[in-house]
C-alpha cells in the first residue's frame, strides 16, 4: 500500500467503472481515484489499455505512459461481448461510467445509457468523445487532431512557421479534466435528488473552452489570432529573453512590475518614455521596446537575473527542462513526486487541509483484480 493508505477520501465509497482507455479518461479517473473512488478499469483481455504498449520510456519494463496515470486503480479484463453480463452488472452496482469508446459502440455492446439507467437509475454516466455525438461521431478522437482542427496549432509556433502542437497531449489532458468536474457536479445533484445523468464531453470543445482569451477574442471581436511564437497578443513585455548565458521569460503583466523591471535593469530611462507608459503603448512599440530589453539583459547570466528581477517583485524564470522544474518544485515545498510501491508518481496537485489526495495502489497489472471484481459482483 501507498502513503496515505489509510486516510478517508472526500469520494471514498464511490465505485467508478472505467471502461476508458489511454489519456482523458483515465487521467480524470485516476484523479477521482486519488480523492477516494474505488476505480475499477475494465481492459481488453491479452492487450489492456493501449498505453501498456506505448513505449519507451519504460520503468521495470512497463510503459511509463500507461504508470502515469493508472495508480489507486483495480484492473479486470473483460471481453465485452463474452463477458456483457460482467460488464453489465458492475455498470449496474457503479455510481459512476466513464467512457470513450466511438459513439454508438457502449448502445451496441447493450452497456448505453438508455439501458443502463433502467438497471441503475442513479448512475452518473460519462462520454467522453472527440467531435461529439452527432455529425463529428465518426471523426477520430486523437489529441493531435483535435489540437490542428481545434486551432490550438494555429496560434502556438513561430509566425511564419506551419503551426505547432504542444509538447504533450494537452487536450486530453484538459478534457479529462472537464470529465471530472462535470462528474463531481452529476453526482452532486444526485446526492440531492437521487437521479444520475448522462455527461457528454468533446476534446473540441473542451478545446475551444481552453482556448480563453484566443477564443474570446473571435467569439466576441471576430479577430482570428495567429502564432506568435512565445509572445503574447496583448500584454508586453511578456515573452522569452536572452540573457547572457541562456534565455528567461519576462511576464510583466502591469505598468507596477514594468516599472520595477527597468528599475532591476538599470534602465530608468524606458520606464520614463512615454512610448511605454500604458501596456497598450508598450504592445504598439512592442520592437524597439524589446530590442532594448534583450540589450539590457546580456550583461548578467539567466540565474543572475531570476534572483534579481524575483526580488523586485518582476515575474521571470529560466526556460527549465523537467530535471530542473521537478527540482524547483521540490525546493519550493510542492512534493512533485511520490514513490508509489518502487513506482515513481507525479504527485496529485491537490491539497486539501481535510481529505488530501492518497495514494493507495500502484497502477495495476492487467487484470490483476479479476478474482476481486467476481466477488464483490457476485459472478
Amino acid at each position: 500500500m501507498g502513503r496515505g493508505a489509510g486516510m478517508s477520501g472526500a469520494l471514498s465509497g464511490l465505485l467508478i467503472a472505467d471502461f476508458s482507455r489511454v489519456l482523458a479518461g483515465p487521467y480524470a479517473t485516476m484523479l477521482l481515484a486519488d480523492l477516494g473512488a474505488e476505480v475499477i478499469k475494465v481492459e481488453r483481455p491479452g492487450a489492456g489499455d493501449d498505453t501498456r504498449a506505448w513505449g519507451p520510456p519504460y520503468a521495470g519494463g512497463e510503459a511509463t505512459y500507461f504508470l502515469g496515470v493508472n495508480r489507486n486503480k483495480r484492473s479486470i479484463a473483460l471481453d465485452l461481448k463474452a463477458d456483457a453480463e460482467v460488464a453489465k452488472a458492475l455498470a449496474a452496482r457503479a455510481d459512476v461510467l466513464v467512457e470513450n469508446f466511438k459513439p454508438g459502440a457502449m448502445d451496441r455492446l447493450g452497456l448505453g445509457y438508455e439501458t443502463l439507467r433502467e438497471l441503475n437509475p442513479g448512475l452518473v454516466y460519462c462520454s467522453i468523445t472527440g467531435f461529439g455525438s452527432g455529425a463529428g461521431a465518426d471523426l477520430p478522437g486523437y489529441d493531435l487532431i483535435a489540437q490542428a482542427v481545434g486551432g490550438l496549432m494555429s496560434v502556438t509556433g513561430e509566425p511564419e512557421g506551419p503551426g505547432t502542437k504542444a509538447g504533450v497531449a494537452l487536450v486530453d489532458v484538459i478534457t479529462g479534466l472537464h470529465a471530472g468536474l462535470g462528474i463531481l457536479a452529476a453526482l452532486r445533484h444526485r446526492d440531492r435528488t437521487g437521479e444520475g445523468q448522462r455527461i457528454e464531453v468533446s476534446l473540441l470543445s473542451s478545446l475551444l473552452s481552453a482556448l480563453t482569451n484566443h477564443a474570446s477574442a473571435y467569439a466576441a471581436a471576430g479577430v482570428v489570432p495567429r502564432a506568435m511564437g512565445n509572445r503574447h497578443p496583448s500584454i508586453v513585455p511578456y515573452e522569452v529573453f536572452q540573457a547572457a548565458d541562456r534565455p528567461i521569460v519576462i511576464a510583466a503583466g502591469n505598468d507596477r512590475q514594468f516599472r520595477a523591471l527597468c528599475a532591476a535593469l538599470d534602465r530608468p530611462g524606458l520606464a520614463g518614455d512615454p512610448r511605454y507608459a500604458t501596456n497598450a503603448g508598450r504592445v504598439a512599440a512592442r520592437e524597439p521596446l524589446v530590442a532594448a530589453l534583450n540589450a539590457a539583459l546580456a550583461e548578467r547570466t539567466a540565474d543572475e537575473w531570476f534572483g534579481r528581477l524575483t526580488e523586485a517583485g518582476v515575474p521571470c524564470g529560466p526556460i527549465n527542462d523537467l530535471a530542473a522544474a521537478f527540482s524547483l518544485a521540490a525546493g519550493l515545498g510542492l512534493g512533485p513526486a511520490v514513490d508509489l510501491d518502487g513506482v515513481g508518481q507525479v504527485a496529485n496537485p491537490l491539497r486539501l487541509s481535510a481529505t488530501p489526495p492518497a495514494y493507495r495502489r500502484r497502477p495495476p497489472e492487467l487484470g490483476q483484480d479479476e478474482a476481486w471484481v467476481r466477488e464483490i459482483l457476485g459472478r
